[in-house]
């Protein structure tokens, strides 16, 4: 299922991303934004559970998360939203999943991969700015569940309706949350009128 996050501070924030005179401080530092913004929605059905609490004035009862996290950023452009997620999530873990793009063919092939021992138990957030053709999602998928993974969402900035309708038919019961849906894919892959590589403006390799 597709979430799309229709907000009017998540569409201001794209706009920035969007801009081709956009710098790669304010860029990577709006790409934190969004990730921190978009964090109450793609965890708002985790389960919770009760727990004693102590207040100055009395013992009351409270809330926590029921199942760990761990945050699984696609290498190497998800890393620009793993600080946004940790800000709020701090107690998570990492996973690494490192797929690198064949510009020809425009599949992925993976270089690295490192996942917590917990991950059986968890709750996986798996995070890559940009789906396109749905390829690396899909990867990144794949390993995680070899790894162990059972519940997995994916969290991106910008979707493309051909990366969607991939997703779907291979991972139906992985939960999609994007901040926008652009028009479509060019012949080489990249998302129109998206916002260029999100990897190159995040890290100044462009």
């Amino acid at each position: 299922m597709t979430h799309h996050l229709d907000h009017p501070l998540l569409a201001a924030k794209i706009t920035v991303l969007r801009d081709r005179n956009t710098g790669s401080a304010r860029f990577r530092h709006t790409v934190r934004e969004l990730a921190q913004l978009m964090v109450p929605a793609v965890t708002a059905d985790f389960a919770t559970e009760s727990v004693p609490c102590e207040t100055p004035l009395e013992t009351t009862t409270g809330q926590r998360l029921a199942r760990p996290i761990v945050l699984a950023p696609v290498l190497r452009a998800g890393l620009g939203m793993l600080e946004g997620f940790l800000s709020v999530l701090p107690d998570a873990s990492v996973a690494h999943v490192g797929l690198a793009r064949d510009e020809r063919t425009l599949e992925p092939a993976a270089y690295y991969f490192r996942v917590p021992p917990n991950i059986n138990q968890a709750e996986v957030i798996l995070v890559d700015p940009m789906l396109a053709t749905g390829g690396s999602a899909i990867e990144a998928i794949r390993q995680l569940r070899q790894a162990g993974a059972g519940s997995i969402r994916l969290v991106c900035l910008l979707a493309a309706p051909e990366g969607i309708a991939a997703l779907e038919a291979a991972c139906p019961d992985v939960p999609l949350f994007t901040a926008a849906i652009d028009r479509q894919l060019n012949n080489r892959g990249y998302i129109l009128p998206g916002l260029g590589d999100a990897g190159d403006r995040i890290f100044g390799t462009n």
